[in-house]
């Protein structure tokens, strides 16, 4: 109950309750309901068990890896696996060295904070964290200029749960302080085929198996789009079937919504068209690409790019991002002709 509290804090201000709730109930509560990610659930079993036997805190987590792979979720099944307390906050959200020490010093013993996107830290809160995690003491000073003196608190004992989507970007010091230091990778289309079947049973969904094979296919290898896309084509089944989910009113639904047989959204396939048609083929800087498609860098990036290098339709080079050839043909181009396949030139 805790948690689902500390996640409906989270929500921006006039975002829907009703949706809101629905989200946090998708997730899975128990290491045991979590699909996907063997290893790391293996590890995370053992390392839940050896805590519970000695009463104490697990160590500090770090989970790392794109966005939508279950990051939070394995925060809230840290919690609730040991029975404790879980306070949610983001790096962002903790501006000043204040901030976390009022987070800090209302933790019970043995409670989890999770700190999402914890790489967007401030250094200054950063440095209120380390002696935090190491010793669980916290260092407050009192009063400015000569006449200031530092205060050290003791902290109950606590499990730090970070979450990344950049690595590279956590400093060395922080890092190091985590006892476990975990990535998770894309999911399968098994794995996500289970996670469909298990949200459609939670949301009351009639979805056979060829649909929820189709949602699983072009869920981009990731939970929180296959749980997107799911409730997308449960809206188009209820307002153009009978709400039930079959393979064709699975296939008609996301293509009224864009995605096309490969997962490719609007943007996916804007950023392609503009890498094939509009810059013919030529290397484009990021920040150009960008700029052409409408989307900040750091969402090409963070959100587009990785999909699209998995598929194998984009690359990166020093000159900048180019198209391969996969990508030439999904949007129907004729590839360009590489460099020993150009006729010889009638001129020296």
């Amino acid at each position: 109950m805790a948690r689902e509290e500390g996640l409906r804090r989270t929500v921006a201000p006039g975002a829907d309750e009703g949706e809101a709730f629905e989200e946090v109930t998708l997730r899975p509560r128990r290491l045991a309901d979590f699909v996907g990610q063997s290893s790391l659930k293996e590890h995370l079993g053992i390392m839940l068990e050896a805590a519970r036997r000695r009463e104490q805190a697990v160590d500090h987590l770090l989970f790392a890896g794109p966005p939508g792979l279950g990051k939070t979720t394995m925060a809230g099944i840290v919690a609730n696996e040991l029975g404790v307390g879980l306070r949610v906050t983001s790096g962002p959200a903790l501006v000043r060295a204040g901030d976390l020490a009022a987070l800090l010093t209302n933790l019970a013993e043995g409670d989890v904070l999770f700190i999402d996107e914890i790489h967007r830290l401030g250094r200054a809160v950063e440095e209120v964290l380390y002696p935090a995690m190491e010793d669980f003491q916290l260092d407050i000073v009192l009063g400015k200029g000569p006449s200031a003196r530092t205060l050290r608190l003791d902290l109950p004992r606590f499990t730090l749960v970070g979450a990344t989507t950049r690595t590279g970007l956590i400093t060395g010091p922080l890092r190091d302080r985590f006892g476990f230091v975990a990535r998770l990778d894309y999911y399968s289309a098994g794995d996500l085929d289970a996670i469909v079947r298990r949200s459609a049973a939670i949301l009351g969904v009639r979805v056979d198996a060829v649909g929820a094979a189709e949602i699983a296919r072009r869920a981009r290898g990731t939970p929180r789009i296959a749980n997107r896309l799911l409730k997308r084509v449960r809206d188009f089944a209820e307002v153009r079937g009978d709400g039930s989910v079959d393979g064709p009113v699975a296939r008609d639904g996301l293509a009224l919504f864009e995605v096309d047989d490969l997962g490719l959204d609007k943007v996916d396939r804007a950023i392609l068209d503009a890498l094939c048609r509009r810059f013919g083929g030529r290397p484009v800087g990021l920040s150009t690409l960008a700029v052409s498609v409408g989307e900040e860098t750091d969402t090409i990036e963070d959100v587009y790019e990785p999909f699209l290098l998995q598929l194998g339709m984009m690359m990166r080079t020093p000159r900048g991002r180019v198209a391969t050839p996969a990508a030439w043909l999904h949007l129907g181009l004729d590839p360009p002709l590489s460099e020993q396949e150009q006729p010889p030139s009638l001129f020296p």
